[in-house]
């Protein structure tokens, strides 16, 4: 009998320290489920605030657009007091500030650069990445150098050169330095060509292909990705670029898009920041388009970049 106790109390210990050990685990795993819950609570808080901080600018210049000059620059108002139509109408149809001249000019710019300027950009690279050349890590080095050399640096000697040439006030300046090339293009394409097996070219030696035949109806299709990706981030620089052609276009006729926006801000009495805001949110559409429907591209390009060869 005394064993029998002896047992009874025994299972009774185990029993009371099993739902013990139950509570304090169920009490951990809730504790674990709050502060779950609650680092999840705060992460998104994160970023719906950085959501509303990156978004706010937008939405501000978009509903400034439809202000009036004063209200747009001596007050602070988030919606219009009044909302104003005019200024997209007289952003298309004023003479003073030829909007369509100055987006024709930009696209101009964008073609003729992107167009030579990518194709300039892979024969380089398929140089450097699949040729034998004496040398060449050397000149590799010495085309990259050149990006460690601020432009403000460049931007004398180089205008300069061009008013040498009466090319200033013209579009030329903005269009021949994209001619030759992008040197970070360049570098990008050579480290994705250099993942491209040799056999592919060698085979289209052994036809009698040579070097540019190889180039391009090999190369250029099996890179299209990489192109593209870098295509998009050019055409965002040059079409968002003001300091370049603030520096080399005075008349309006000439001007791309960024300075003639600046031109409608310019003064103190803000009469035309509100049209300038509406050329800057019609401005904006374009990239709005690239970004939305390249997501992909822009995906692929981190993916590129860690290509080894």
């Amino acid at each position: 009998m005394e064993n029998q106790k002896d047992y009874n109390a025994a299972e009774a210990t185990v029993t009371e320290t099993d739902t013990e050990l139950t509570v304090t685990v169920y009490k951990n795993k809730s504790h674990r489920l709050w502060l779950t819950v609650l680092l999840k609570i705060v992460a998104y808080a994160v970023l719906v605030l950085g959501a509303v901080l990156l978004v706010f600018p937008f939405l501000w210049m978009l509903l400034s657009s439809f202000k009036t000059g004063n209200e747009a620059s001596l007050q602070f108002t988030f919606f219009p007091k009044q909302w104003v139509f005019e200024n997209y109408k007289e952003l298309f149809t004023g003479t003073d500030f030829p909007i369509f001249r100055a987006l024709g000019n930009t696209v101009l710019i964008e073609v003729s650069v992107i167009i030579i300027g990518t194709f300039v950009s892979a024969m380089a690279a398929f140089s450097f990445a699949k040729l034998k050349l004496r040398h060449k890590t050397f000149w590799l080095l010495f085309l990259m150098s050149g990006m460690m050399v601020p432009y403000a640096a460049l931007m004398l000697p180089q205008y300069r050169a061009f008013d040498a040439m009466h090319m200033t006030d013209t579009l030329w300046p903005l269009i021949l330095p994209g001619f030759f090339g992008n040197v970070s293009m360049i570098f990008f394409l050579i480290q994705y060509m250099r993942g491209i097996p040799n056999a592919y070219f060698e085979a289209a030696r052994i036809d009698g292909a040579n070097h540019f035949t190889c180039f391009i109806l090999i190369m250029l299709p099996l890179i299209k990705t990489a192109i593209a990706a870098q295509v998009i981030f050019w055409f965002v620089g040059i079409w968002n670029d003001y300091f370049a052609p603030s520096l080399y276009l005075t008349s309006r006729n000439r001007m791309t898009l960024q300075v003639l926006l600046g031109q409608l801000n310019a003064g103190t009495s803000g009469k035309y920041l509100p049209m300038a805001l509406a050329g800057a949110v019609l401005s904006s559409i374009p990239m709005l388009v690239i970004y939305i429907s390249c997501q992909k591209f822009f995906i692929e390009s981190l993916a590129i970049s860690g290509v080894k060869g």
